[in-house]
């Protein structure tokens, strides 16, 4: 066995070992170590979060204190102190409904979101971007000022326009590949720190 496929089986098996959902836990709780965007008391909104991996971790962290809620156009099995509504990114009132969920804006924006793939890259690669895009413009409305963001992107030539616009926004943008990501994998996550405040809050 390659040494990349050795390590997708270990996070695959420590997943189901630890009761993670999927490995993709190990890459949120990556993330986290090295920008700490998670901490307890935290409200945090997990957009397209099937199967749940990432909520489990984020319940983790954020305590009784906290508040985590998970959007998915997939049903998703529940998890016990975490809110799982059906809503879509590209649903222009979703922003509104996850608001009056919460009770108040969030500190944390997550999206994992990802297309069904096609195997045309390049088509893969708009797809997902377009999706991330949606993702970032609901965050927009319902993160506080200085609240944090992480959306997947897909490698390829909009990349770093995707990027200059969430600097827009965002004190600071970062790329980051987490170990748990297969290397073969174009997906690469943009860390998003310090929220500079909407017009609409």
């Amino acid at each position: 066995m390659r040494l990349q496929e050795a390590k997708y089986e270990l996070y695959r098996r420590l997943a189901k070992e630890r009761g993670y959902r999927s490995r993709a836990a190990f890459k949120l709780m990556e993330i986290n170590r090295s920008y700490h965007i998670i901490r307890r008391g935290m409200y945090i909104v997990d957009l397209g979060c099937a199967p749940g991996g990432w909520l489990q971790v984020g319940k983790k962290f954020v305590g009784g204190y906290g508040k985590v809620l998970g959007v998915d156009i997939y049903p998703v099995e529940p998890l016990l102190n975490v809110q799982i509504i059906k809503g879509d990114v590209n649903d222009t009132s979703l922003a509104e409904k996850i608001r009056e969920l919460m009770g108040r804006n969030v500190n944390l924006v997550l999206s994992d979101i990802a297309p069904n793939i096609t195997g045309v890259w390049q088509l893969d690669h708009i797809k997902q971007l377009s999706m991330t895009e949606n993702a970032a413009t609901i965050a927009y409305k319902i993160l506080t000022r200085n609240g944090n963001a992480v959306f997947k992107a897909f490698e390829g030539n909009m990349l770093n326009e995707l990027r200059d616009r969430l600097k827009v926004k965002f004190n600071n943008v970062r790329f980051y590949k987490p170990r748990a990501s297969r290397k073969a994998s174009s997906e690469i996550y943009l860390v998003c720190l310090g929220y500079k405040g909407s017009e609409q809050i």
